[in-house]
């Protein structure tokens, strides 16, 4: 694996030999048709008449030294002030600084084992929720490992599920929140500590918890009240988009049976590729100042999830200021003649895999940017997670934007929790209007369309593979009908992936939510404490209520919005649009 090196502006590292259009970089080389080799990965673009500006833009991140700042935590090269960004870049040393944490990690996984647990049910949001999902749904499902399931979702049928299809004698807990008050999760929390409780008993219940969260949260105090297992503190200085070689990602791989020394490994080695890191920044970058700015991620089944991950990473970092790169994650391949001119397409795939080789050469010839990641195996996901946080910080530094923070976040946690202060008060919620789910009706709101605009499928109901399944028919039929970049998520999952963008681009997008009315005897009542029976509000209210205020925080930014409401069957209604 090669080394990486440190350059002043315009002087050229003295391990390169420069031919016309040919650069040799030990075991990497870039040749005239922009592919790289490095070690066993490879990485080819073609990126067709964007090749110059991509030029430019990497001889300016040469000659600024951006990415030897970035890595001397030096926050002028996002904005003059360090709020949110000194605090912030803890990921920039977290592959090494993890590797002194494996033998703890390893211990703690055979405490675990040797506790007879089996599964495990990872409860968090956004950054705390997607890279365990990863890792469980790439690395999971052998001898060595727990089987785990991540709860990231209010919908009240998902907790029932999960209680009548797990033993709380061998089910461990992880609670995964960096600032401690994340509702939903805490929600989650409340609900299944008494359900462990009730069969186990308060003695025992804490010991089926454990708790991953920044140093002085109100979940370290929340821990040691309720005397968890085990609290895992992170470093402060990485933000959830950020945190997957973190504890955060670390823990939960751990605990399904990766082997956490081999991925860092692959992470720190892509920590030292200045080069490749830039260049993949800068294509993001000038791709989306050139209106390709829907990136669109093409995985097999296999590394699906990754598209998840990068999703959140991409369009909470620099969906903002009226900018934004919309990722475009789980669409099925089309042919060129579905796609407009904003595309951009990312492969990502494994060495001997070449299944979308054909569609993306066609996408190609059509003249979209195509970029080809081949990897040798599923560890080597270890150094895409750093190369695409880099890339991303890069392609923010290029656009202008601060990518660490993220501040429409909180407009719908605040009309949220409006609404839920005015349920307390009346016993009612202050619905906004909604439409029977109708298929003219979908066609007359996505004609409003112009070229350039996409389309958010946003789902506020239970997440199951059959509704995952019918909102992925849709998601490819509205992309065939109308030719724009249709993207999915179910609610309120979405809120701390992509909803940052959605609020904080130009406003080119066009959301259809869905609701749904749980059916009789469904919802699920949320303790008002762990512990206690007391409860104010159900799992039921909680998603409604984020669905409402997300709706009213997109009508407040300007944004189209329309809300179908489903009373009865909602993979039926759904399947009535395709």
């Amino acid at each position: 694996m090669i080394r990486g090196w440190l350059r002043a502006p315009c002087q050229t590292p003295p391990s390169i030999q420069q031919t016309p259009r040919t650069l040799v970089y030990n075991h990497l080389i870039i040749d005239q048709k922009e592919r790289y080799t490095m070690s066993t990965l490879q990485i080819s673009t073609h990126l067709g008449g964007y090749s110059a500006a991509v030029e430019k833009a990497r001889d300016a991140l040469r000659q600024a030294d951006i990415l030897n700042r970035i890595r001397h935590i030096d926050h002028t090269v996002w904005h003059p002030e360090p709020t949110e960004i000194s605090n912030r870049l803890g990921w920039v040393t977290s592959p090494s600084a993890m590797q002194a944490e494996t033998a703890d990690l390893a211990a703690f996984t055979a405490e675990i084992h040797a506790a007879s647990f089996t599964h495990v049910l990872l409860l968090g949001m956004g950054g705390s929720s997607l890279a365990p999902e990863l890792f469980n749904l790439t690395f999971g499902g052998t001898a060595a490992g727990l089987q785990l399931g991540v709860v990231d979702t209010t919908a009240p049928e998902t907790m029932s599920a999960l209680a009548a299809s797990h033993n709380p004698a061998t089910t461990l807990f992880v609670v995964a929140t960096k600032s401690g008050g994340t509702v939903e999760t805490l929600s989650a929390f409340k609900y299944f500590y008494n359900w462990v409780a009730a069969t186990l008993g308060t003695a025992a219940a804490g010991a089926h918890f454990v708790a991953i969260t920044d140093p002085g949260s109100s979940l370290v105090k929340l821990a040691d009240q309720y005397q968890f297992r085990r609290i895992f503190l992170n470093d402060p200085n990485i933000g959830g988009r950020y945190s997957v070689l973190s504890h955060f990602g670390l823990v939960p791989a751990a605990l399904v049976g990766v082997d956490v020394p081999r991925l860092l490994d692959s992470a720190v080695a892509m920590a030292a590729q200045d080069d490749l890191c830039a260049h993949i920044g800068a294509i993001m970058a000038i791709l989306a100042q050139h209106g390709r700015d829907k990136l669109t991620f093409v995985t097999p089944s296999t590394l699906a999830s990754f598209g998840d991950w990068a999703e959140q990473l991409i369009a909470e970092s620099v969906g903002k200021n009226g900018i934004g790169i919309l990722p475009v994650v789980g669409e099925p391949l089309g042919t060129p003649a579905v796609y407009g001119a904003d595309r951009f397409f990312v492969s990502l795939a494994l060495a001997g895999d070449e299944t979308a080789e054909p569609a993306l050469a066609a996408l190609s010839a059509a003249g979209h940017p195509v970029v080809r990641l081949t990897l040798p195996d599923v560890y080597a996901l270890g150094g895409q997670f750093f190369l695409w946080e880099m890339a991303t910080a890069v392609a923010g530094h290029l656009l202008g934007i601060q990518p660490f923070d993220q501040p429409n976040v909180e407009f719908a946690k605040i009309a949220a929790r409006q609404m839920v202060t005015t349920y307390h008060e009346t016993g009612t919620i202050p619905e906004s209007e909604s439409a029977a789910v109708d298929a003219a009706t979908l066609a007359q709101f996505v004609a409003q369309a112009s070229t350039g605009d996409y389309i958010a499928l946003q789902a506020y109901v239970p997440p199951t593979a059959a509704s995952m399944a019918q909102f992925r028919a849709l998601q490819a039929h509205l992309r065939d009908q109308t030719k724009l970049a249709v993207t999915f998520g179910f609610g309120p999952r979405f809120l701390h992936s992509t909803g940052q963008l959605h609020k904080g681009d130009a406003g080119r997008g066009l959301f259809v939510q869905f609701t749904y009315t749980p059916a009789e005897g469904a919802d699920v009542a949320i303790p008002d404490s762990a512990g206690s029976d007391a409860s104010a509000m159900s799992f039921g209210v909680l998603i409604l209520t984020q669905a409402l205020g997300d709706g009213q925080a997109l009508r407040d930014a300007g944004r189209r919005v329309m809300r179908f409401h489903i009373a009865g069957d909602v993979n039926a209604a759904v399947a009535t649009l395709l």
